[in-house]
């Protein structure tokens, strides 16, 4: 990621094709990077010289694009959308995951493939991306990793359906299927293959988790954090007693409260899971909830540098990082867990970094797969 300009190439694909349409498209502003359960994102700006051609090179929702540093892939994508502003052509790209949030189930059951009872969830994302890609036209060659795990979805007595006449949008199921109490992890990555003649597009999934505790590499303040980050310290999102709403009707309403005294003003959060109808499932999301808002003082993101200290490049989506941050008006020390960042090579000063950052629970980590 630390690469210098000559060894940085953005390269753009026809998606059906393959057909390479440029090796080095001269993106400016370029800023990128990955997301955890979520695609992560692509921006930049062309300038007119040679507009007609060059907007070819970055068809909307035709075209992958890809950053390459060192020889090496470190982000790849869609481009969704391109606008003039002034003199320049602004571009916006998303990853693989993305492609799911313009397709829908036209013919239920992911085409056979479900209803799904006591179904592990990796099964059921896997089902996902292979029913998108099996539809004419709508292969982009992604590979969704092998993983399995201990999160099942669907019961004899509510079997979870995909049903054709309400069309459900591919991108959302897949991303609830990740969302929540001991569910998967997933992520976007891209790279050559072995032989460095093709592209492989991946979903990366992890059970119990992406990412690892990191011992060797810390983000701090006077050391490679830039700026002083803003500590959030937030009364509106506090709240000791969460009730967690979930389905069903009027008094047949399922809900679970979780509750605790804390010295504190009573301060209350109704979370609405109209899906959920396990009350011990409704009771782990209120937990879950309640601790996570109980916190005064968190910090959303830093901008880092490129430091031995921790290296661009040198963390991973879901890794948990030591993070100390010092200024005038507060101290803050302890584990945060990475969910995403946007790299920009070309920053003023050298190349950066912004980090966004969840207060670290005690996760249980599965590795790196």
């Amino acid at each position: 990621m630390s690469g210098a300009v000559s060894d940085r190439r953005i390269l753009t694909q026809h998606v059906l094709t393959g057909e390479w349409l440029t090796h080095n498209l001269p993106l400016q502003g370029l800023e990128y990077g990955p997301e955890l359960n979520g695609p992560g994102a692509l921006t930049g700006t062309l300038t007119p010289r040679l507009a007609p051609q060059t907007i070819r090179l970055v068809d909307p929702g035709t075209t992958c694009i890809y950053v390459e540093e060192a020889g090496e892939l470190t982000w790849g994508g869609l481009v969704w959308d391109t606008r003039p502003k002034g003199n320049v052509l602004e571009v916006e790209a998303a990853s693989w995951s993305s492609y799911l949030h313009r397709r829908h189930d036209l013919h239920g059951q992911l085409n056979g493939r479900g209803p799904y009872t006591n179904a592990d969830r990796t099964k059921v994302m896997r089902d996902i991306w292979a029913y998108a890609q099996s539809v004419l036209d709508g292969n982009l060659g992604v590979i969704v990793d092998s993983t399995t795990s201990g999160s099942l979805i669907g019961t004899p007595a509510d079997p979870y359906k995909l049903n054709a006449w309400e069309t459900p949008n591919l991108g959302d199921k897949f991303d609830e299927l990740a969302d929540g109490d001991a569910t998967p992890d997933y992520t976007c990555t891209t790279e050559w293959n072995t032989a460095r003649t093709a592209v492989v597009k991946r979903v990366r999934i992890g059970w119990p988790r992406l990412g690892a505790r990191r011992t060797d590499i810390s983000f701090a303040t006077g050391v490679n954090v830039l700026d002083d980050p803003e500590i959030i310290m937030s009364g509106d999102e506090y709240a000791q007693v969460v009730i967690a709403s979930g389905q069903g009707d009027g008094s047949a309403k399922r809900r679970q409260t979780s509750a605790v005294r804390d010295g504190r003003l009573r301060l209350e959060h109704v979370l609405d899971l109209p899906d959920i109808k396990a009350n011990d499932v409704l009771a782990a999301r209120a937990a879950r909830e309640r601790t996570r808002r109980q916190r005064i003082g968190t910090i959303a993101e830093v901008v880092v540098r490129d430091h031995p200290a921790a290296p661009l490049g040198s963390w991973q989506v879901g890794d948990d990082i030591y993070v100390r941050i010092h200024n005038a008006w507060t101290s803050y020390t302890g584990w945060c867990r990475i969910t995403g960042w946007t790299t920009r090579p070309d920053a003023p000063g050298g190349p950066q970094a912004t980090v966004r950052l969840v207060p670290a629970d005690s996760y249980q980590y599965g590795g790196t797969t």
